[in-house]
């Protein structure tokens, strides 16, 4: 059976042990000593134990009351801890950028530089995998894929993007002419299966889907695959340049062919003039090409 106990005779209750005094607890938390005194009375009853030994000039705990000082101590810590976490003040400067998990992955390998030139400014980096119409998640920041012959006058090019073939280092000697990769598993990712078929396509090579080819949903994972061995991947190059950086056990082989797309800064209804720190950031984001 669960106890039903005031979070403010707990408080009482951790004050008064901590302090080993009804009147400085009282002062510390803002009460009456008298409140204080029923608070722990209260609690007292509700426990049906004693926690306090209570003398003319002194207060000592019990046994029972020093073991469950401890126990209270702890989960008002906690409670605290993640309300702050939670709910705490917020800065007004805060920015949330909305990108693939491979383009957040690029990004943040860069991103120390522009936090130590805004110390006053957050970054929130949230994932648009499969990011559906109803998503109504506000941002600031949004960055897509799209065909670099995408008419929407709402976006802003940052930078055309081009393809290469990946493998796990170790794998890939095999690999010396374009036709090799036809003979290597390939891993497929969600979204963006023509990769393959558009990289082989530059040599006039044609793409025949095969059985018992590996699927995925991002590029990351995608670049783990390769790295396990599990196969080859055809993805965007500065992601693959930025996973061999990172240390990732990869190698390209291949060269790098036209993706004929590119990635777009959305210009969001968010956007506004008192919005200085966003542009900050878009104006850096530029500058990272």
């Amino acid at each position: 059976m669960r106890h039903n106990l005031n979070l403010n005779w707990l408080r009482s209750f951790e004050a008064a042990a901590r302090l080993l005094s009804f009147t400085a607890a009282a002062r510390e938390i803002g009460m009456t000593q008298t409140a204080v005194s029923q608070h722990i009375k209260a609690l007292e009853a509700q426990l049906n134990a004693k926690l306090f030994l209570r003398r003319p000039k002194s207060l000592q705990l019990t046994d029972a009351g020093k073991a469950y000082q401890v126990t209270v101590r702890g989960a008002l810590d906690m409670l605290d801890m993640s309300t702050t976490g939670l709910f705490g003040p917020r800065r007004t400067r805060a920015i949330t950028v909305r990108a693939s998990m491979a383009f957040i992955m690029w990004l943040s390998a860069r991103l120390d530089d522009f936090l130590l030139s805004h110390p006053d400014t957050d970054v929130k980096m949230v994932t648009s995998i499969w990011k559906s119409p109803s998503d109504q998640q506000p941002v600031d920041v949004d960055i897509i894929l799209a065909p670099q012959e995408n008419a929407r006058t709402d976006l802003e090019l940052l930078s055309t993007e081009m393809i290469v073939p990946i493998c796990c280092i170790g794998s890939g000697e095999a690999i010396h002419l374009p036709d090799d990769l036809l003979r290597h598993s390939p891993i497929h990712i969600m979204g963006f299966d023509d990769h393959w078929a558009r990289y082989l396509s530059a040599y006039g090579l044609k793409y025949e889907n095969s059985a018992g080819r590996l699927i995925t949903d991002t590029t990351t994972a995608a670049i783990e695959m390769v790295a396990a061995g599990l196969g080859y991947a055809v993805v965007i190059e500065r992601f693959a340049r930025q996973a061999i950086r990172s240390g990732q056990k990869i190698r390209i082989v291949g060269e790098p062919k036209e993706l004929g797309q590119a990635h777009y800064l959305v210009q969001t209804e968010r956007r506004d003039a008192a919005q200085t720190h966003v542009k900050e950031f878009e104006a850096w984001l530029s500058r990272q090409y």
